[in-house]
């Protein structure tokens, strides 16, 4: 009998996405956000005109995406793998193909043994169900029988640590018991694979350290387990094999010491800025403009995802049209959620710009050093003025950086939600008090 547990051959999800007309259709006053009042008249104007025999260009195209395509490799029993790469990648579609939450639109699936899922948060618990209830209603929906779900009753309360609670609905739970109980209900069900999306990225560093100990143990008992994780640091540790989604495709597959390699190393792809914001639709007056920008780690190397505590290198360019008195360059740091929240200029280093001829080019290189941003992506822009109220030129969003967790901050994710970035510290015990008398 083969060891192969799941096999994937020509997989391919695709989706329908809509897009509004750029012209002939309503156009919403408040940039591509369309409110109901706009597609109620929008819907009364199109059936008016067809009334009167007048012909209209639809209001919205579509066009198909592909969330995965022609995916294919084989996982053996026992084996634990993970599934990295940026956002967007594909890689919750085809955990949620694998669990058997969506269909594939192309290709099959081979499972080999029964599926336990985490792929967010309390996924299969009932919010007006108490914690004992969910148990059982989880492990029913996992394929376990009332008597095995008994049998392992207790362990998964000790697990979950939710023995006070157990007889309260589960919407009053916070996030971190959610987790707790759900994972705790997946990992003691004996199921031959379990999926695992993200699910360590909530909870305490005592819970997280359970969870990897109880994974690392039910994995030498010949479970399969597939784990996606940005925290490349828990990768590398907990899994042997390891496949890197790059648009919807596999872009390698195999031992995960050079999958982790390959996704750090393919960074370098999207690092140069060639000019692709024209001129014409940046803002200023452009009397100093710029003309290269790119990022590199310490050995030059282009990149543009780092380690928590790593040194960020950007190098920009500008060209001198018109003669400036001490020019200032600033450097915005955009969040996920299109918040800045950070801002450096060469006036922090007390760094002047050296005085230049209409026609010089200007090279200029910043260390960004220590960067203990909580790891996510973050966008980065590129000023120049005159002085910090009027723009020469002005990069929006031209450079997205990726922060993962490392190991230079120790303690685990989750982060407090308000929590944008550390400061380095230093600790030490003073040997040198003076005693009392």
């Amino acid at each position: 009998m083969s060891d192969t547990i799941i096999k994937v051959e020509n997989l391919g999800k695709k989706y329908t996405i809509g897009h509004q007309a750029q012209s002939g259709g309503w156009k919403p006053n408040r940039g591509n956000y369309v409110a109901l009042r706009d597609v109620v008249t929008d819907s009364a104007k199109s059936l008016g005109k067809r009334l009167l025999g007048k012909e209209r260009k639809p209001s919205y195209t579509t066009e198909d995406f592909w969330a995965l395509k022609d995916i294919n490799f084989e996982i053996k029993r026992g084996e634990v793998v993970g599934i990295i790469g940026r956002n967007g990648a594909g890689k919750s579609t085809l955990l949620k193909i694998l669990s058997r939450i969506t269909e594939p639109t192309t290709g099959r699936i081979e499972l080999r043994g029964r599926v336990a899922s985490l792929l967010e948060v309390g996924t299969g618990f009932h919010p007006e169900l108490t914690g004992r209830e969910n148990i059982y209603l989880n492990g029913s929906i996992l394929g376990m029988s009332r008597i095995e779900i008994r049998k392992k009753f207790d362990e998964i309360v000790d697990f979950a640590e939710v023995e006070k609670f157990l007889d309260t609905p589960v919407k009053r739970y916070s996030s971190g018991m959610y987790v707790r109980l759900a994972f705790a209900v997946a990992a003691h069900l004996e199921p031959e694979i379990l999926v695992i999306d993200e699910v360590l990225a909530v909870g305490d560093i005592d819970f997280q350290k359970k969870c990897l100990r109880k994974m690392n143990g039910i994995a030498r008992e010949n479970t399969t387990i597939l784990l996606v994780s940005h925290n490349v640091s828990i990768v590398q540790d907990l899994c042997n094999q390891s496949i890197l989604l790059e648009q919807g495709k596999v872009r390698t597959l195999g031992s995960t010491k050079n999958v982790i390699e390959t996704y750090l190393e393919n960074s370098s792809r999207n690092t140069q800025l060639l000019t692709h914001t024209s001129e014409a639709k940046r803002k200023g007056n452009k009397k100093i403009v710029f003309k290269d920008a790119y990022i590199t780690n310490q050995l030059e190397e282009y990149q543009n995802i780092f380690y928590m505590g790593d040194s960020i290198y950007l190098h920009f360019s500008f060209v001198i049209r018109e003669v400036v008195s001490k020019p200032i360059v600033a450097i915005h740091i955009k969040n996920s959620l299109n918040e800045q929240f950070c801002h450096i200029t060469n006036l922090d280093d007390d760094f002047e710009i050296p005085n230049s001829r209409v026609g010089d080019n200007i090279n200029i290189n910043v260390e960004v050093a220590k960067v203990f941003f909580t790891p996510s992506e973050y966008i980065i822009e590129l000023w120049i003025g005159e002085n910090l109220g009027v723009t020469c030129d002005y990069l929006k969003d031209f450079i997205t950086i990726e922060i993962l967790q490392g190991n230079k901050i120790k303690r685990p994710i989750p982060y407090p939600s308000h929590v944008k970035f550390f400061l380095e510290s230093h600790w030490h015990i003073k040997d040198d008090v003076e005693k009392l008398d």
